[in-house]
């Protein structure tokens, strides 16, 4: 029996993204049998209204901000064993390995974002990722990457060995799914973000440069004249390139057709895609890219990128387009928009694609990893 350490920080203080694949991950390893002694740990207590621990979860004093810069900054060697207890095998779910004594470390690497696009990057936290991320990979026994993609920035840019990376994709959970949305959940989402009674073209993500909120709203408005009655609705927090976004739309004159949702509450998220007609996700570069799964699980036409690891994700069920073409997103809109035919063959494909995307078998995977690297040492 081997003692396993999982570090669950992001599933405690972040309610989706990151924090969703840990939460899930974690949930799917601990339901596969096994002799293993597994034990959460987090890094400080969640703030009120986040997510609560499962029981036994060990929680540090100190947050993972401060732990980060006793180890990071400070580059003190303090073990992470010294919060989270004795372990075999300690998993750093969240890019970083921080020091630890046991005989085997696993890393799970979800991007390399802040390399393809350090603009996404808060420049004190650009350093720190540049200087740290690099260290733990070459520093961990292995490391899980969230799509093949993922896989290969990791061989390209830091020259890890293809040997040392084991790919885990995402699942999709089961309460995404194409059941009709009733009229009194649909007023009352309507309601919450403003959406009004018109059909619309919803994308999901924080407003980031590599989101491309620029290049979507710019498709639409070459479409708009088409569709009068069509909003595009961005549900999302603001981040870096808010204004920018805002003011595009209002040059555009579009403020009338683009609404800002702002962040959709994790539990409103499956009738918010029931509801949209199209799910457009343009990025220039994602990890993986979990609401286009989770749009074809919930039988939502999907228009997304080519780039980095979404082709790998939609496969042959979306219309896929240079994210950098306006023309070709535009066309791609209007065509999921308009063409009933098509709209009836992709959703059948994307209910069939997201079915092979199941947290029962990342969970299988990921305890594959865990023997295996145990194994080694």
């Amino acid at each position: 029996m081997a003692r396993i350490t999982i570090d669950f920080t992001p599933a405690a203080h972040q309610s989706a993204g990151i924090g969703r694949l840990t939460r899930e991950s974690a949930r799917a390893v601990l339901a596969q049998p096994s002799n293993h002694r597994f034990t959460l740990f987090c890094m400080g207590a969640p703030k009120a209204g986040r997510q609560s621990l499962p029981a036994g979860t060990i929680v540090a004093p100190l947050s993972d901000r401060w732990l980060h810069r006793i180890w990071f900054r400070a580059r003190l060697p303090v073990p992470v064993e010294v919060f989270a207890g004795p372990a075999d095998l300690y998993h750093a779910t969240d890019f970083i390995l921080p020091p630890t004594r046991a005989r085997a470390t696993v890393l799970t690497v979800h991007d390399l974002t802040f390399e393809r696009d350090p603009d996404s990057a808060v420049p004190t936290l650009l350093r720190i990722l540049k200087r740290v991320v690099p260290a733990s990979a070459r520093a961990a026994t292995h490391i899980i990457a969230d799509s093949r993609s993922t896989a290969a920035d990791l061989t390209e840019l830091y020259q890890i060995a293809p040997a040392k990376i084991s790919v885990i994709y995402s699942g999709v959970d089961a309460r995404f799914s194409p059941v009709a949305l009733q009229a009194a959940e649909a007023a009352a989402l309507r309601d919450k973000y403003r959406l009004g009674d018109v059909p619309f073209v919803l994308t999901v993500g924080t407003l980031q440069k590599r989101k491309n909120h620029l290049g979507l709203v710019r498709a639409f408005a070459r479409i708009a004249g088409r569709h009068p009655e069509t909003q595009l609705v961005i549900g999302g927090g603001a981040g870096w390139l808010y204004d920018e976004v805002s003011a595009e739309v209002a040059s555009l004159g579009l403020q009338e057709r683009v609404r800002f949702a702002g962040y959709v509450d994790d539990a409103d998220l499956p009738a918010l895609y029931r509801a949209a007609r199209v799910f457009a996700f343009p990025s220039l570069y994602e990890g993986f890219g979990i609401p286009p799964l989770e749009a074809m699980a919930s039988g939502v036409p999907v228009v997304s990128s080519n780039a980095s690891s979404l082709p790998e994700v939609v496969g042959d069920a979306a219309l896929t387009v240079e994210p950098r073409d306006i023309d070709a997103l535009a066309a791609a809109l209007n065509r999921a928009l308009t063409d009933d035919a098509w709209r009836a063959v992709a959703v059948e494909r994307g209910l069939a694609r997201a079915r092979g995307f199941t947290w029962e078998r990342a969970g299988r995977e990921l305890l594959e990893v865990y023997n295996q690297t145990l194994g080694r040492r």
